[in-house]
């Protein structure tokens, strides 16, 4: 047996990155700052996130840095060839399921510009 599901709730760490393909389809990224329970003094841990198609619209037109988000999805390594020829790897989190958890507050562009987190691609 198998299984490949990950689930996170946390705060958006940069606006949306989308891009549009010839075929219609559409890809959006964006970091996730997750907190740990153990300790509020701990960093977070960060995550790369991509949403595809329908998905990827709702988040490009509802996320923004600081938004609480909840995902489900399944976590994949990416592979590619860098400039100078050595082989790299970044784990990404594909996004199936979006939870736009935040109040209306939490998406007030003044708030969020509060929140210093980083995590940019």
């Amino acid at each position: 047996m198998s299984l490949n599901i990950v689930h996170l709730v946390g705060r958006a760490g940069s606006d949306p990155e989308v891009r549009y393909f010839e075929n219609s389809s559409s890809v959006c990224k964006v970091s996730l700052a997750v907190n740990r329970r153990t300790s509020k003094n701990d960093q977070p841990d960060w995550f790369k996130l991509e949403f595809w198609n329908k998905t990827a619209e709702i988040a490009a037109n509802y996320v923004r840095k600081g938004s609480l988000i909840g995902i489900e999805g399944v976590l994949k390594i990416d592979t590619w060839t860098n400039r100078d020829g050595q082989q790299v790897s970044s784990p990404v989190i594909r996004v199936n399921r979006l939870d736009l958890l935040g109040s209306k507050r939490d998406n007030n562009p003044n708030m969020m510009n509060n929140y210093s987190g980083g995590g940019e691609f």
